[in-house]
């Protein structure tokens, strides 16, 4: 598999403002702690200025780990969804065949997968199972919880 992570055009915007905010608000905030603790005295002795440093590394990591994973950001073009099988992007209703309920899921990036509207990870164990599958296919998705049967029942945009 490649190293690019498919993304929607929204989250890459979420994601250039978290950005921005880190680098123009958190930055120089963790700055001014690190001012203000080097003015209560020793250097050698002084926790708050310890952890002001710490703060600000962990900051600049996040910074660096952001700007890293942006670089791999290929975004998806919704209008250009192919439904004729399972891939990112799509929605996917499915019945289980063990328990007959029925799910609509969605298929999307890790960074975007969030089960409480649906949407699932590409990676995640039920993302790998349904993916490339087509309407009437059966998957068989191996979960912590054992072997979970599913049909493929619709593929929508």
């Amino acid at each position: 598999m490649s190293n690019f992570q498919y993304v929607t055009k929204e989250t890459l915007e979420q994601m250039r403002a978290e950005l921005q905010r880190m680098k123009g608000v958190e930055r120089p905030a963790a700055s001014r702690a690190i001012a203000e603790a080097r003015e209560k005295g020793d250097l050698k002795e002084n926790a708050e200025y310890d952890a002001a440093k710490e703060a600000q590394g962990i900051l600049e990591a996040k910074i660096a780990a952001m700007e890293g994973s942006m670089a791999n950001i290929r975004v998806l073009d919704e209008s250009s969804i192919d439904t004729s099988k399972v891939s990112i992007l799509t929605k996917v209703t499915l019945t289980n065949l063990n328990t007959k309920k029925q799910v609509t899921y969605q298929i999307v990036s890790e960074k975007e997968a969030d089960l409480k509207v649906g949407k699932i990870s590409v990676t995640s164990p039920i993302g790998k199972g349904i993916l490339g599958k087509v309407v009437g296919d059966t998957a068989e998705v191996v979960a912590p919880a054992g072997t979970i049967k599913f049909k493929i029942e619709n593929i929508t945009a």
